[in-house]
């Protein structure tokens, strides 16, 4: 599914429309001392932008314009000198001396199920044990206990949602499937007496349950997963899903998509200490016509992703907030019969900005050759999945080596592979 990109405004035209209302994107009333407190103090948040369905490597941060893997794509100059990427992303383009790209990122999977899963996890796909996503884990081992929502969320996704594995069913994302709109079931339908009494009554049928059933509560997590959920809905941080009170600016440039209002909102969990976020982007599966298609989705990713790190560097968070553009696997240097593109994970891009990720560094390097189907070429300076998340890990303050004893009594370590010191500053 592909949603209609709208009008986009780069970021000086918010910053100047801003200025102009006497708006800032700074925290309103947040002391200097403060500000500069929370950038050492805060817990690292994780924002991942997944792009569902593969998202072409040439057609956004690794184009070959000119050879015959490119395609019709074309290049232009980006803010890191030398560097140049595909001219579907011109906003990303004024970002990319602040983000840390990677060219040779490699899966093991070509399929979507499996790909999705061994990106979201860092392991393959197996029938005995249910691996946690990388979010689930981030929200794990780095609880608020101050928290009254989630703090694993899914904003905009289709399928493929990260799941809290062996960790348990409490850390899958909380699904929200059109952010910035009203959610649903998350207020009560009659009055505060009318919920108190019914709390009552519910209090007195749970009580008779659990005398007769001493292990219920325990083994189906209902008595706990009611009163999160009462938490929730009386919750002021509730707020952090609404967009009523954000700037019309603000929310233009982001993009009125589904995937730009999800990553407004995730900017807005952030400030609220969610710990892990993914805001998902569907379309990129473009086996026909892959040049129009690519185009498509590049028009609604390019400004929300340029836009959330303009929002989360001017209120002081990028610091303190990873954020992760990656997707299931690349697609083929070689364009078929249909123009489109098919599955590739021998190399795809991604992209890091902030949380301790280094500014200006691009590592990998592919051919411009196109490959007939036996083919399996490897690109220069690969980094694998689980290098990236045990990366990703070290960086947020999380012992990416422990080994936890699964529920079916095996070891297993959160990341299965060395962290990469050199992407991180």
């Amino acid at each position: 599914m592909r949603e209609n990109s709208n009008k986009q405004l780069h970021r000086r035209d918010v910053l100047g429309m801003m200025a102009g209302l006497g708006l800032s994107l700074s925290l309103p009333g947040l002391s200097p001392k403060a500000a500069a407190a929370r950038r050492e103090e805060r817990p690292k948040s994780l924002i991942t932008l997944w792009m569902d369905g593969g998202m072409s490597q040439l057609e956004t941060w690794d184009p070959h314009a000119g050879t015959p893997s490119g395609g019709e794509v074309k290049s232009i100059a980006t803010s890191l000198p030398g560097l140049q990427i595909s001219d579907f992303m011109p906003q990303m383009a004024e970002q990319m001396h602040d983000v840390t790209l990677i060219r040779s990122l490699t899966s093991l999977e070509g399929d979507h199920a499996r790909g999705a899963a061994y990106v979201k996890t860092g392991y393959r796909l197996e029938p005995t044990l249910i691996y946690p996503s990388l979010g689930a884990i981030a929200a794990h081992q780095l609880r608020d206990p101050k928290a009254e929502i989630p703090q694993h969320v899914s904003l905009a996704g289709d399928n493929f949602f990260p799941r809290g594995g062996y960790l348990g069913n409490k850390w899958d994302a909380f699904r929200v499937f059109d952010p910035g709109r009203s959610l649903t079931n998350l207020k009560a339908s009659v009055s505060d007496q009318r919920q108190r009494q019914r709390m009552k009554g519910l209090d007195v049928v749970s009580g008779q349950f659990t005398k007769a059933r001493p292990t219920a509560d325990r083994d189906t997590l209902h008595a706990d997963t009611v009163r999160r959920a009462l938490t929730m809905m009386s919750s002021e941080q509730l707020k952090a899903f609404e967009l009523d009170d954000e700037p019309a600016v603000v929310k233009a440039a982001y993009g009125d998509t589904r995937f730009g209002r999800g990553c407004l909102v995730a900017r807005r969990l952030v400030e609220t200490g969610v710990r892990a976020i993914e805001v998902a982007l569907s379309g990129f599966d473009t086996h026909v016509n892959n040049h129009a298609g690519q185009k498509t989705q590049a028009d609604i990713l390019d400004p929300a992703f340029a836009m959330l790190l303009t929002d989360l560097r001017e209120r002081d968070l990028l610091d303190s907030t990873i954020v992760l553009c990656i997707t299931e696997f690349g697609r083929t240097p070689g364009i078929n019969p249909a123009g489109g593109r098919d599955h590739w994970p021998h190399w795809f891009s991604c992209v890091a900005a902030g949380g301790g990720f280094r500014s200006g560094l691009v590592v990998g390097e592919t051919p411009a050759a196109v490959f007939d189907g036996k083919a399996k070429p490897k690109p220069k300076d690969p980094i694998t999945i689980p290098q990236l998340y045990a990366t990703i890990m070290k960086s947020m303050g999380i012992a990416w080596d422990d080994e936890i004893i699964t529920p079916i009594g095996r070891p297993i370590r959160f990341a299965d592979a060395e962290p990469e010191d050199r992407l991180l500053a």
